[in-house]
C-alpha cells in the first residue's frame, strides 16, 4: 500500500454490485483521493502498519454510502450572491452527504450562455466550494455560436426554458431556437436540459389576475399539467429528427406527460428525465393556503399525481431525482402578504434530501439501493460524471458519506446551512442524517463538530 493511505471501514457498505449493505474495506490514496482497493470484510489495523488512528475510519454499524450527485442546483452567483452562492450553498449540500453539484446556468449575472460569462462564474467560485462543483450552460435565443465553444470548455450540458424563466437575462426559446441550437449540438457528446412548460393560450388565463392570490390552488390552476405535456409534445417531435441528441427533461411534475416520455423511449430516443425532492414529498391538498415558501414552477401537484411519479421512478421511467434548490432573498417570497401568484417560485432543500427521500421513500417500500441508483449513479451518469462520482468502486473518486438511516432530524431553521433559512420543510421531523461527509477521501463535515476548516471542493 503506499503512503499516506486512509482507510474505511463498516459492517454496512453499499458496493455497486451489492442490493443491500455489506461489511466491506474501502482503501483510499490520499495523495489522488482515489479508492485504490475494496474488501469484502472488515479489514484488521495489522494488515496496514505504520496506519496512524487519524488515516483509519471506522464506521461500526453505520451506513458508508457514495456521495450524492445534485445535478440541478441553482447558486445564483455572481451577481444574486444575496440569494445563495458558492459558499453557502455547498456547505448546505455537504451538510445533506453531497459531494457533487452541477450548477445551473440562470439567476447568476451573467448567465453561462458565453464563455466569457462562464470563465466569470468559475472565477467566483474558486476556492469557495465544500464540493466539487460543475457546471451546465445555457441556451438562449441567439447564442447558438457559443454552443460549441461552451463544450470546449467542459461544460456539462445546457438547458433551455420553453416558457418564461423569470430573470430577463435568461429569456425562453422558441421552436426556431431550438431546431438551431439542436442543429449545432448534433454529432456532440453533449445533452440538452428543458424546462418544459410551454403557454398553449389557454382561454382562461385572464381568470388568474383576478382570483386570490392567496390560495395555492389559483397558482395551481395557473399552472396545469397541460402545459408540461405541450412542451414534452414538442421537444419528442424535434428529438425524432435529432435522434442521436441525448435530451434531458428536468423537474418533471405531470404524470400525464408520462406516456409521451415512455413512447419517446421506447422509439429508442436517448431522452431521461428526472424529478425532484419536492413532488416526491408535498402535494398540494396539504400546502395552507398563503404560504409562499411552497410555490415552484412547475409547480407541486395532487396526492395522485405525487403516487404516479412514484411508481415511475420505481419503474425506471423517471431517472434520478434532484434538488432543484432554487432560493431567494426572503422578500421576493411575499411571505407577509401570503401572496403566492407573484412571489418568486422556487423551494430551498440543500441539505435535506437525502433524509426527505428516504422519509417518503421508505413507505413505499424504497431501498438504500434505490436512493443510491436515483441521487448518485443516475445523476452522476446524467452529468458524465460516471466513471469518477457516484459509486464506490476502485479508480472513482473517494466522494463517500457516514449515514444513520434511523436517526430522527427536526428542521429548524438554524439546522440549514444555505444562505435565506426559508424552506416549506420547516419543522418536520425526518429519517436519516448524514454523520460525515468526505470528499476524495478528505473530511468536509461532521454532524458533531460542523465544517472542517478550509473548503477543498474542486471546479469539475
Amino acid at each position: 500500500m503506499p503512503l499516506n493511505t486512509r482507510i474505511f471501514t463498516s459492517n454496512s457498505v453499499l458496493l455497486p454490485e451489492n442490493d443491500s449493505p455489506v461489511p466491506a474495506t474501502i482503501v483510499v490514496d490520499a495523495l489522488t483521493g482515489k479508492i485504490i482497493d475494496l474488501q469484502h470484510g472488515l479489514a484488521q489495523r495489522a494488515q496496514f502498519p505504520g496506519i496512524t488512528d487519524s488515516e483509519w475510519f471506522d464506521a461500526d454499524d453505520h451506513l458508508i454510502l457514495p456521495g450524492l450527485v445534485d445535478a440541478h442546483v441553482h447558486l445564483n452567483e455572481p451577481g444574486r450572491t444575496d440569494w445563495e452562492g458558492f459558499w453557502t450553498g455547498t456547505r448546505a449540500a455537504a451538510s445533506g452527504g453531497v459531494t457533487t453539484l452541477i450548477d445551473m446556468p440562470l439567476n447568476s449575472i451573467p448567465p453561462t450562455t458565453t464563455v466569457n460569462n462562464f470563465e466569470q462564474k468559475k472565477h467566483a467560485a474558486r476556492g469557495q466550494c465544500w464540493t466539487d462543483v460543475g457546471f451546465w450552460g445555457g441556451v438562449i435565443p441567439g447564442n447558438q455560436a457559443h454552443l460549441r465553444p461552451l463544450v470546449e470548455a467542459r461544460v456539462k450540458g445546457f438547458k433551455c426554458f420553453l416558457i418564461e424563466s423569470g430573470v430577463e437575462e435568461f429569456p425562453c426559446v422558441a421552436e426556431a431556437d431550438l431546431r438551431d441550437a439542436m442543429k449545432e449540438l448534433e454529432g456532440s457528446t453533449t445533452v440538452l436540459c428543458f424546462h418544459a412548460e410551454l403557454e398553449t393560450g389557454l382561454p382562461d388565463d385572464h381568470e388568474h389576475s383576478s382570483a386570490n392570490a392567496t390560495l395555492y390552488e389559483t397558482f395551481l390552476h395557473s399552472r396545469p399539467q397541460s402545459l408540461e405535456t405541450a412542451a414534452i409534445e414538442l421537444i419528442t417531435r424535434l428529438h425524432a429528427e435529432h435522434p442521436t441528441l441525448r435530451l434531458h427533461i428536468v423537474h418533471l411534475s405531470a404524470s400525464n406527460a408520462l406516456p409521451l416520455i415512455r413512447a419517446a423511449r421506447s422509439s429508442g430516443l436517448p431522452l431521461t428525465v428526472e424529478t425532484c425532492f419536492h413532488y416526491l414529498t408535498l402535494d398540494a391538498t396539504s400546502i395552507p393556503n398563503g404560504r409562499p415558501e411552497f410555490k415552484c414552477c412547475p409547480p407541486i401537484r395532487e396526492a395522485a399525481n405525487r403516487d404516479e411519479l412514484w411508481d415511475a421512478l420505481k419503474k425506471g421511467d423517471i431517472d434520478c431525482v434532484v434538488s432543484d434548490h432554487s432560493p431567494c432573498v426572503a422578500e421576493l417570497k411575499n411571505l407577509d402578504e401570503g401572496d403566492v401568484m407573484n412571489a418568486w417560485g422556487g423551494i430551498s432543500t440543500l441539505g435535506l434530501g437525502l433524509s426527505l427521500l428516504w422519509t417518503e421513500g421508505r413507505k413505499r417500500g424504497v431501498s438504500v439501493r434505490d436512493i443510491v441508483r436515483w441521487c448518485c449513479e443516475e445523476t452522476a451518469k446524467h452529468a458524465g460524471l460516471q466513471n469518477s462520482k457516484g459509486a464506490l468502486r476502485v479508480g472513482m473518486d473517494a466522494d463517500l458519506i457516514v449515514w444513520d438511516p434511523e436517526a430522527e432530524v427536526k428542521v429548524t431553521k438554524e439546522s440549514l446551512n444555505f444562505k435565506n433559512k426559508l424552506t416549506p420543510y420547516e419543522g418536520l421531523s425526518l429519517k436519516g442524517r448524514v454523520l460525515k461527509t468526505f470528499l476524495r477521501g478528505n473530511l468536509v463535515y461532521d454532524s458533531v463538530t460542523g465544517f472542517e476548516e478550509k473548503p477543498i471542493g474542486q471546479l469539475l
